[in-house]
């Protein structure tokens, strides 16, 4: 396949399931894929898997929620494979419970994890798309950053400020080519999801009016459409991508 013009991308939490579909449909699309992750055993793993698949992404390790970690992963990107034009802020965590008895450690790690990464990552590669005249960022927020969500007070938090991050972002690059958007997943048939109880995820499937979990493929498909030249004219945008169970 033809590269893109504009071919350079880093998913973060790229071994995750959303992480590995969307670096499968960047790779099928022709970008250069850098993968982020942060256990090295889990990597080394799921490196050998894709490879099984014909996949070869670029890996590096960080710990998106240290900004220093981020920055020297950048520059080793930089310097070894490229420019990155487009970054998938994908990498993130829960650590639910009710709040009245959240600690501030679960906070904080679901905090640094699902929000200052974001910051991290785009504040590292924010310079290099302006001299580019050119840049892709993607949000992966949540369902559960746009409504109500029992026992996720930090993570519904941090999804949510996500957003905001975006619509501020969006309209400061504008005019330097680069798009900042926000896609919000409903329940999604991950490796977690599916791991929970057979009755609870058919409970979550009754409140969802097309009746089904929605598929990681689909949420690729719409970063890859985010992500392409043609989407120029899209910026400071939520997605909502889950069959019908939160409408706004």
């Amino acid at each position: 396949m033809t590269k893109h013009k504009h071919s350079i991308a880093l998913v973060t939490g790229a071994t995750g399931g959303l992480g590995t579909h969307m670096v499968k449909r960047l790779i099928d699309d022709g970008y250069e894929v850098v993968g982020n992750y942060r256990n090295p055993e889990k990597a080394e793993a799921w490196a050998e898997e894709m490879k099984k698949e014909g996949y070869r992404p670029h890996l590096y390790q960080a710990d998106v929620s240290d900004y220093e970690q981020v920055g020297k992963m950048v520059a080793q990107i930089e310097e070894e494979v490229g420019p990155i034009e487009v970054l998938v802020n994908n990498a993130g965590i829960t650590r639910d419970g009710a709040f009245k008895k959240m600690s501030l450690e679960h906070w904080e790690e679901v905090m640094r994890s699902n929000l200052y990464s974001v910051f991290n990552c785009s504040r590292h590669v924010i310079n290099r798309m302006i001299e580019m005249n050119y840049g892709r960022i993607i949000n992966i927020s949540s369902v559960n950053g746009q409504r109500a969500q029992f026992g996720q007070v930090n993570y519904a938090a941090a999804k949510a400020g996500m957003h905001g991050f975006t619509k501020t972002l969006a309209i400061e690059v504008a005019r330097h080519g680069i798009t900042v958007n926000t896609i919000s997943p409903g329940y999604i048939a991950t490796d977690m999801v599916m791991a929970v109880a057979e009755e609870v995820r058919a409970k979550i499937v009754q409140g969802i009016p097309v009746g089904r979990l929605g598929g990681t493929h689909e949420i690729a498909h719409l970063v890859s459409f985010l992500a392409s030249e043609e989407a120029a004219f899209i910026t400071g945008a939520n997605y909502a991508i889950n069959g019908g169970q939160h409408v706004y």
